[in-house]
């Protein structure tokens, strides 16, 4: 197993790696890794829908999901919440800012592109009426739950949130074989669904599904853009990047940067 100073290094050539890719590979590897993160998050749907208990419910939901992570980490994909760990090799100087920035805003655009692809093909192969409408049910409450938060609420779980996906990431890379990955990434994960917090792209299938199925329904879910937007995405997204780039990421530099080599 590798050590984190030994993580962090390895993590620094990976992002230089990410900073050169052409703007249209990394879109379409956004595209995939949205894709991903938005079929584990139906599959956590599939698996809670007709679970009575809550507390059953949520816990059936959190050990389906992290199936998407593990695609996106085994395939190489460029996910917008776990690159905001790019803060730990720009601190070391290895990439620059504007790097970052155009890494970040790319593979955003690009995992909503893929999230919107497959609550689309989700909902339009009718799959929500599975379970005799129990599943379209738990995905139109699932978009409400979440437009309902307050903007404190939803950037304190996006903070929470994006803590422990960067901390799936990080100790992926500390195994050396494929089992070790999915296992050191799948408890993190696990925790951060079963806790409700707040993932930014996950969150770009699970709201767009909620509507999408009441739409088809024929019924309105009652949810504006504003609502999406305002309570929702934007401080969800912030609250991700605080958590994973600037606590995660900037604290693991002042941990295990380079400049902490003995």
């Amino acid at each position: 197993m590798k050590s984190s100073r030994e993580i962090a290094s390895t993590y620094r050539s990976i992002a230089k790696t990410k900073c050169s890719l052409s703007a249209g590979s990394a879109f379409l590897s956004a595209i995939y890794a949205g894709g991903f993160i938005a079929l584990g998050a139906f599959g956590s749907q599939i698996v809670s829908c007709s679970i009575q208990d809550p507390g059953a419910a949520r816990l059936a939901g959190a050990l389906v999901f992290p199936v998407g992570l593990t695609m996106v980490l085994t395939v190489g994909t460029e996910l917008f919440t776990g690159n905001n760990l790019m803060i730990l090799p720009l601190l070391e100087h290895e990439i620059s800012p504007k790097d970052v920035l155009k890494n970040w805003g790319i593979v955003y655009l690009g995992n909503l592109v893929g999230s919107l692809i497959i609550a689309l093909l989700v909902v339009y192969s009718h799959l929500p009426s599975l379970f005799h409408g129990a599943l379209a049910q738990t995905m139109i409450t699932a978009s409400l739950a979440k437009t309902s938060l307050s903007f404190s609420e939803a950037l304190l779980r996006g903070i929470l949130c994006n803590m422990l996906v960067c901390l799936a990431v990080w100790c992926a890379f500390s195994a050396q074989e494929q089992a070790g990955k999915v296992i050191s990434l799948y408890l993190p994960t696990m925790l951060f669904v079963l806790c409700g917090f707040e993932h930014s792209i996950a969150n770009m299938y699970f709201i767009p599904a909620g509507i999408l199925t009441a739409s088809a329904q024929g019924s309105a879910a009652g949810i504006a853009l504003s609502d999406v937007l305002i309570r929702n995405l934007l401080p969800v997204t912030i609250g991700n990047l605080i958590g994973g780039a600037f606590i995660i990421g900037a604290g693991f530099f002042l941990l295990f940067g380079s400049h902490e080599r003995s």
